[in-house]
């Protein structure tokens, strides 16, 4: 399909796979083809869920392209626009405004960008070999792509504080219990169990599940009282949906309800 990423469809569920040899990398073009390929992704109706898995052995992804720093210095304005902390702060974007939710499955090292792009997703997750952290301080710099800002709204400002300040990784186990992922499995069974969380996303309404997805973004920094007005009218607008009367009545008809995503 491109330099660094392909797509494979398996029914409703799309699996997009970086492939950026040694380690994956986030290149400024890499991150430029997989915007590309998240917006063609998310105007397919036939497609309700997106798995993001890095190629390889090694890495889920490793991490922004450290290559690109000393260029990125000598030309801050392009930074604004092509540096690897903001292209994954613009990708992140991307997927906070699409209709379709993320799922990342992790394997091995998921570090600095790597760890700020799995972030962005939905649903986290990890084979039980990955090492995960954000070790920018070591190279006197701060996470840029969002770590100072979804990694505490995720595991709490202390713990972000610590992985942030110290550059230290923790194993999945860890992440797991500090509600950094969702699911640690063992490495052999990562690509189904994440196939199967896709799946199962995938069946439901795709209306209900893009409210719930702005919900998550939109009302977390806002008063409990403006979260369920909001909420509210998020129920509203499914339950005047056609997969809204689709679901009902299916349930009062016993059988399987057919989504349309309308």
């Amino acid at each position: 399909m491109g330099d660094f990423i392909s797509t494979e469809q398996e029914g409703w569920v799309a699996v997009v796979t970086i492939d950026n040899p040694p380690m994956n990398a986030l290149s400024a073009p890499l991150l430029e083809e997989l915007e590309a390929e998240i917006d063609r992704l998310d105007a397919d109706d036939s497609v309700r869920a997106i798995v993001l898995v890095g190629a390889g052995e090694r890495a889920f992804v490793a991490g922004a392209d450290i290559k690109e720093f000393p260029s990125l210095r000598e030309a801050a304005a392009d930074a604004n626009e092509r540096g690897s902390a903001r292209g994954i702060q613009k990708l992140g974007h991307r997927m906070d405004a699409a209709r379709t939710p993320f799922i990342a499955a992790i394997h091995g090292f998921c570090l600095g960008g790597g760890l700020e792009l799995a972030m962005c997703c939905d649903i986290r997750v990890v084979a039980d070999d990955s090492q995960l952290g954000q070790p920018e301080i070591k190279l006197g710099l701060i996470p840029g792509g969002g770590g100072t800002q979804r990694l505490p709204r995720l595991v709490g400002i202390g713990r972000a504080q610590y992985l942030n300040m110290t550059g230290d990784f923790i194993d999945a186990a860890t992440a797991y219990d500090w509600g950094l992922v969702e699911k640690v499995v063992p490495r052999e069974e990562l690509r189904e169990t994440a196939l199967g969380v896709a799946r199962t996303i995938a069946a439901r309404s795709p209306v209900s599940i893009a409210v719930l997805r702005e919900l998550a973004r939109t009302t977390r920094d806002l008063s409990l009282e403006e979260g369920l007005r909001r909420e509210a009218d998020g129920f509203r607008r499914c339950l005047e949906s056609e997969d809204g009367a689709e679901g009902v009545a299916a349930f009062i008809e016993k059988r399987e309800p057919q989504f349309t995503g309308r």
